[in-house]
């Protein structure tokens, strides 16, 4: 079960975004976009949830063309996080999450697999203690917790979340990133779009490193995080080693000196 691009480009208003991107996606990993402001990580996944048509190239899923797929079929198959995620109506947060069940509704109300379904989401992301609260009450880790149960609740066999650590304090960021991990161990395909590169190098399986819009680096964590790579690409001297417990970390010295 696969994602894969081949030859992706994209352009807004003529100006490149994405050029010559290639890379597969393999369901069971945990894979992360990275790279600096302005690489192309947030058109990249847009490309690959059929958001947008590329201008070259494909997006395939398990090689069908994803932007010919019906919107419905690709819904099941792909579940999007997207940046920024907000809800601005004071539903609660069941019923948000029930959203997530669109695709696989027929007729009016639920089925038993919808409530399952709904159901299994919030106990997995522990918002079953805030079902019937307004989502507007909800602080903002509680909220990203019930956006993405709404992701889940699709059971789709592939999660794209877009920045999903954004505002969230550090035990809010943790929760989530081990709710994506599980996801990952459990057979689903989750891409994230991260900025913490500390992050990436402790949850990740595969990283895909964009750089002015094209491909800088891609396989694991070992082959992507080099010191030459966040040099050239960020310009941070940094290193990979390996805490007491065996676990890799990531330690930024500073800004590489001219």
């Amino acid at each position: 079960m696969t994602l894969t691009v081949r030859n992706l480009g994209f352009a807004y208003a003529h100006q490149p975004i994405l050029e010559g991107i290639d890379a597969t996606f393999d369901a069971g990993k945990f894979t992360v976009i990275l790279g600096p402001n302005g690489a192309g990580k947030s058109t990249l996944l847009a490309s690959l949830a059929g958001l947008l048509k590329p201008q070259t190239g494909t997006a395939s899923l398990h090689g069908t063309d994803i932007t010919r797929m019906p919107p419905t079929a690709r819904a099941r198959q792909i579940g999007l996080l997207p940046q920024g995620a907000e809800t601005h109506w004071a539903i609660s947060s069941e019923a948000l999450v029930a959203l997530g069940r669109t695709p696989h509704m027929r007729g009016a109300g639920t089925s038993a697999d919808d409530r399952r379904a709904i159901s299994a989401a919030m106990s997995a992301t522990a918002t079953e203690g805030f079902a019937h609260r307004p989502v507007t009450q909800l602080s903002g880790g509680e909220r990203a917790r019930v956006l993405l149960a709404r992701v889940l609740a699709g059971e789709p066999e592939w999660i794209l979340a877009d920045e999903p650590l954004t505002n969230l304090d550090p035990g809010f960021q943790l929760d989530i990133l081990h709710l994506l991990r599980q996801q990952a161990e459990a057979g689903k395909g989750v891409i994230a779009v991260l900025h913490d590169l500390q992050y990436a190098v402790r949850f990740a399986d595969h990283l895909v490193l964009l750089h002015a819009g094209r491909i800088f680096a891609q396989g694991s964590v070992d082959d992507v995080i080099t010191p030459a790579n966040l040099a050239d690409v960020y310009g941070i001297d940094a290193n990979l080693f390996k805490d007491e417990e065996g676990a890799v970390q990531l330690f930024i010295k500073g800004k590489v000196r001219p």
